[in-house]
């Protein structure tokens, strides 16, 4: 691209400080990237209080919540999207995208968080903490005596970036790795890779299972009752991807039944999770409210690492990293 680039930088109010691309925060990364930052126009809107003015003349965005069906009538100039999460379910189906409009994510950014979150989620399953905080909500005590972790074989469902930054994380422990992916792609963390197709075999090897697949249309419903009463019997399993991937109810049953030894879940449908919803009381079960793979304090930091990266690449012409592939079905 030749010229000057204006770039809206769309925030959310409500979301807090930890999303907030703010101008400070803009400028401290601007001052890494001197050469595209002096050719780049920010303009920063806060609940869209400036998104009517501005993004019509718009050559980028950066954002999460947006009128996206409306954005080739009111963008026509908008060849740039960089969405603040990595999630992109909420814009789906992506028929709206016009050709000349390139989508990407924040794949990646939340590989740090999530490596430590992983990792206390899976030494918490093997601790029994479920069901020791069960047993404090009802004032029992019953200790719950484990070995340790090391030789237990962990299967993780989905490893890109943010599942092979918890194998990296949680191999440490000396356990054996699993790893599920639809490309059977291997990894240096995985000691053995499989895909989509073999699930079923390898649900029944692992002690303990963490999801974090993005929800597609083959990941949708991947763990219903079946997938569950394959796994050991007491096994734990640990959801950071997306909520429809696993069936709640069926493993609510398990939860109290026992077949499930505990789980940890951080992503619901929908969100906040309701104070109706049935799985606050389900014992044996930890539920923290989508809050595993948002560092506080280097989020938008890593964010603008990305798109500094990519702004770049767009001054350049080379290709943005991180594009959001339309074909797929997510």
């Amino acid at each position: 691209m030749a010229g000057r680039l204006k770039i809206l930088i769309e925030n959310i109010g409500d979301l807090g400080e930890t999303f907030e691309v703010d101008p400070k925060r803009f400028a401290a990364e601007a001052a890494k990237h001197p050469a595209v930052a002096a050719l780049v126009d920010p303009v920063f809107s806060q609940d869209r209080d400036k998104f009517e003015e501005h993004i019509g003349t718009a050559d980028a965005m950066v954002g999460w919540k947006l009128p996206f069906r409306d954005l080739p009538r009111l963008a026509p100039k908008l060849r740039w999207l960089h969405l603040t999460g990595a999630g992109i379910n909420h814009l789906l189906p992506l028929d709206w995208k016009p050709d000349h409009l390139t989508i990407t994510n924040n794949r990646g950014v939340h590989a740090p968080k999530v490596a430590e979150f992983a990792t206390m989620a899976i030494l918490m399953l093997h601790a029994r903490m479920p069901a020791l905080v069960s047993h404090q909500k009802a004032k029992r005590w019953e200790p719950e005596f484990t070995p340790l972790i090391a030789g237990k074989t962990v299967l993780i469902v989905g490893v890109g970036h943010m599942g092979g930054a918890a194998a990296e994380a949680i191999r440490k422990l000396g356990v054996r790795i699993i790893g599920l992916r639809r490309t059977k792609q291997p990894h240096p963390a995985v000691d053995q890779m499989v895909g989509l197709d073999e699930l079923h075999r390898v649900l029944p090897l692992a002690d303990y299972v963490l999801v974090a697949t993005p929800l597609t249309s083959a990941t949708k419903g991947l763990i219903g009752a079946k997938e569950l009463d394959l796994m050991k019997p007491g096994a734990g399993i640990a959801n950071i991807g997306r909520a429809g991937v696993i069936d709640y109810d069926a493993l609510s049953d398990r939860l109290r039944s026992g077949r499930i030894g505990g789980a940890m879940l951080d992503v619901f449908e929908p969100e906040p999770l309701p104070a109706s919803a049935p799985y606050w009381d389900v014992p044996n079960l930890i539920i923290t409210p989508h809050c595993s793979s948002d560092d506080i304090q280097q989020y938008v930091p890593r964010t603008l690492e990305l798109v500094f990266d990519n702004l770049e690449r767009l001054v350049a012409g080379k290709p943005l990293r991180c594009v959001v592939d339309p074909k797929l079905e997510y």
